[in-house]
C-alpha cells in the first residue's frame, strides 16, 4: 500500500509522499500498528504477506473490533514502490464535494453511488481536525456566516471546540457525535438530525437517491454493515498488484532497494 511510505522528514520535501499529503497529514495516524503486524509477520514468514494485505485485514478487524464484524478478506496483493501527495488530490474526495461529484469520483474506481453513501459510514469512528470543517461555521460559501443546512446546537457546540482565532493545528473533534468509537448507524441519523459534519455528510439528502440510502441505512444496523462489508471487499480490489507488479516490502515505510 503505497499511501504507507515515507517517513516523518519526507513532510518538507519537494516530493512528498501520499501520507504527507494535506488532504491525509496529520489525519492519518496509527502507522506504528503496521509497524508492528509488519515485523512479526517477517519474524515468522519473511517476504510473504505485504503491507497492502496487512493494511486490509486491519480495516476488517478494526471494523469486527469496534462492533461491526469479521468478514472474509482476499489476500494476494503486492506493494506500490512510487508514492506521490499529488496523486491524492484527484483520488480522494474533499469533505466540500456535492452528491455529484462524490458520485463521479467513487464511479471512477467502479463503485456505484449506494456504496458511495456506504462507504460514508466509516465516519461513524474516528476524529477529524478543525480545519476540515470550520468554513461551515464562520464563512460557508463567503457569507461569513453559519452553513444553514447544520443544527444550531451542534454549530455551537463545535465553536466552541474549534475557536475561528484559533492557530492550533491539531484541534479536532468526533465524526459521530453519539457513538464515536463504535462502527454503528449513528452517522446516518446524525446526517438525519442536521448534525453531518461535512458538508460532503449533509449534502447525501440533498438528492433523493442518496438520501433514500441514507434513511434506509439508518433503519437497518445489521443490513448496513453487511453493506460495508462487501463494499470494503470491492474497494479492497481496486487497482491491485499482483504477480510480478510491485514487491513485498520488507519495511511498510520504505521500499527494498
Amino acid at each position: 500500500m503505497i499511501v504507507l511510505l515515507g517517513v516523518a522528514k519526507d513532510s518538507t520535501s519537494s516530493n512528498k509522499a501520499e501520507k504527507h499529503s494535506t488532504a491525509n497529514y496529520p489525519s492519518l495516524r496509527g502507522f506504528e500498528v503496521i509497524d508492528d503486524a509488519k515485523a512479526r509477520l517477517e519474524a515468522e514468514c519473511q517476504g510473504v504477506v505485504s503491507c497492502a494485505d496487512i493494511l486490509a485485514f486491519a480495516a476488517r478487524d478494526s471494523f469486527d473490533l469496534t462492533g461491526g464484524f469479521d468478514y472474509d478478506v482476499q489476500a494476494g496483493r503486492r506493494d506500490g514502490i512510487v508514492s506521490l501527495a499529488s496523486e491524492t488530490y484527484s483520488n480522494l474526495p474533499p469533505p466540500t464535494f456535492n452528491v455529484d461529484q462524490l458520485t463521479q469520483r467513487f464511479s471512477d474506481k467502479g463503485l456505484t453511488q449506494e456504496e458511495m453513501v456506504t462507504l460514508s459510514g466509516a465516519h461513524t469512528i474516528g476524529n477529524s481536525h478543525c480545519r476540515s470543517f470550520t468554513y461551515r461555521l464562520y464563512n460557508f460559501s463567503g457569507t461569513n456566516s453559519q452553513d444553514p443546512s447544520l443544527d444550531s446546537q451542534y454549530a455551537a457546540s463545535l465553536r466552541k471546540s474549534c475557536p475561528q482565532d484559533s492557530t492550533d493545528p491539531n484541534l479536532e473533534v468526533p465524526m459521530d457525535t453519539r457513538t464515536p468509537t463504535i462502527s454503528d448507524v449513528n452517522y446516518y441519523k446524525d446526517i438525519l438530525a442536521n448534525r453531518g459534519l461535512f458538508s460532503s455528510d449533509q449534502i447525501l439528502l440533498t438528492n433523493p437517491a442518496t438520501a433514500s440510502e441514507v434513511k434506509s441505512n439508518a433503519r437497518s444496523p445489521s443490513g448496513w454493515k453487511k453493506k460495508f462489508a462487501a463494499a470494503m471487499v470491492k474497494m479492497g480490489q481496486i487497482e491491485v498488484l499482483t504477480g510480478n507488479k510491485g514487491e513485498i516490502r520488507a519495511n511498510c515505510r520504505v521500499i527494498n532497494s
